[in-house]
């Protein structure tokens, strides 16, 4: 199962490990509470709104065929991946907005690659609510789901000799 049918174009792997990269990297720099307020995480912001540019050419690149064809795939373990992959890209899209969010309400100004963002909502005094709650605890659930994504393609690999880690990789 290693032929070009079966695999993803080059496009989509450096994406896909540009991407996990970046996820890392965003949640290793990550600051919690108020005092992003005096010390803005610049790194981590730029890492995260990285995640949400590189999501457009992924989706493009998803939607015209760049991925093997899963139609094949039946049961339990099939719809446990499509709802896997699905939360991911939820999670890769939410967590930069939900992060951007945040900071507005906090009065942060986000930068990415040098370039000042527009505020998404008014700043508040006090705490900056439900979704910085959701975004901090959001970020640590998409590196356990990721965790779990890497552990099944590892299990595909061994356990069912599907060759998923061949498909994924750049050789």
């Amino acid at each position: 199962m290693t032929s070009n049918s079966f695999r993803y174009s080059k496009s989509m792997i450096v994406i896909h490990w540009l991407t996990a990269l970046l996820v890392l990297g965003a949640w290793l720099t990550a600051e919690g509470g108020r005092k992003v307020i005096e010390n803005p995480p610049l790194l981590h912001f730029t890492l995260g709104l990285a995640v949400l540019v590189l999501i457009v050419p992924r989706l493009i690149l998803r939607l015209s065929g760049a991925a093997p064809d899963t139609s094949a795939q039946r049961g339990w373990l099939a719809t446990a991946a499509k709802a896997g992959h699905g939360l991911l890209y939820l999670l890769l899209i939410g967590l930069p907005i939900t992060g951007w969010y945040a900071a507005s309400r906090m009065g942060v100004t986000v930068y990415f690659l040098g370039l000042q963002l527009p505020a998404l909502t008014a700043p508040v005094q006090g705490p900056p609510g439900l979704i910085a709650d959701l975004h901090e605890n959001a970020g640590t659930f998409i590196l356990i789901l990721a965790g779990l994504h890497a552990l099944m393609a590892v299990w595909h690999q061994l356990v069912l000799r599907d060759g998923t880690l061949q498909r994924m990789s750049l050789r």
